[in-house]
């Protein structure tokens, strides 16, 4: 296992434990604060208001929360701390989970609401890139396969970063090249066998698990197919396979570059600690 994969797992586990400490210490504090007095409040109205003589609802319910303060029912105490700090690490779950397709979901309509050609004009910059083709080397007029871990590279830097968006068929001037290379380098020439190949791709040189943050749309502009890939920040630094050396990339300014040991770790650790 390398440096960057253990730091990786190392990062991972603590923000999981932080999470799952800081939703359980939360939920405890719920737990004995709500659950507990309305328990108590609900058990006084069933029980205790018909014995003779009995004390206001009130009463009862701080009465019993002062006994377990001063640790005269560790039990009921226990019970309703584990209790809460079970549902606040559930609601927790649900939150972030909620939280995190929400902002997936916003980012994917934002894209989707602006028109290719208006996003062409634009040209590269820091959350768009261009790329001709995935394979096919235009100059060359043969399969390339460092065009397509050029693209990896790309993808992996987004990923890394705040997402964007990467057009393929598209030259590095806003021409339109369309997709028609590609597809004739294809088992399956045509849009599926397009997406089939580029999610391949990514699952083979960037993680399986990461596909999920990566949408393929195609266009068809001036009769050529045109494959815009809407890419989601990741939820983990994402490195490219290569070899025994696993590279981090991130995207700044209108390229995307690799980063050495030292500014890896000082940026997966600012990266990922608030995720």
């Amino acid at each position: 296992m390398t440096d960057s994969r253990i730091l990786t797992g190392l990062l991972r586990r603590r923000q999981q434990i932080r999470f799952v400490l800081s939703t359980m210490v939360l939920g405890a504090f719920m737990g004995f604060l709500f659950l507990y007095p309305i328990n108590e409040f609900v058990y006084y109205h069933e029980h205790e208001k018909f014995k003779e003589n009995p004390p206001s609802a009130s009463q009862f319910v701080t009465g019993q929360m002062l006994e377990s303060l001063q640790g005269r029912t560790p039990q009921k105490t226990t019970f309703y701390l584990l209790v809460g700090a079970l549902l606040g690490l559930l609601s927790g779950l649900v939150h972030s989970s909620m939280h995190r397709k929400m902002l997936r979901i916003q980012q994917l309509s934002d894209e989707l609401g602006r028109d290719l050609r208006m996003l062409i004009r634009e040209g590269e910059g820091p959350t768009l890139e261009f790329k001709s083709t995935l394979r096919w080397d235009l100059q060359q007029s043969r399969v390339n396969r460092a065009l397509e871990a050029v693209v990896m590279k790309t993808l992996a830097g987004f990923m890394n970063n705040a997402g964007g968006t990467l057009l393929i068929g598209v030259a590095d001037d806003a021409q339109v090249i369309g997709l028609d290379n590609d597809y004739q380098t294809l088992r399956k020439p045509g849009r599926d066998g397009f997406e089939q190949a580029l999610m391949t791709s990514v699952a083979n040189n960037l993680g399986a698990d990461v596909c999920q943050f990566v949408q393929i749309i195609f266009h068809s502009l001036d009769g050529q197919d045109v494959c815009r890939l809407i890419v989601s920040p990741a939820s983990r630094p994402v490195f490219i396979k290569q070899g025994n050396a696993p590279k981090l990339y991130v995207r700044t300014g209108g390229g995307t570059r690799e980063l050495n040991i030292e500014e890896a770790i000082e940026f997966i650790g600012n990266r990922w600690r608030k995720s």
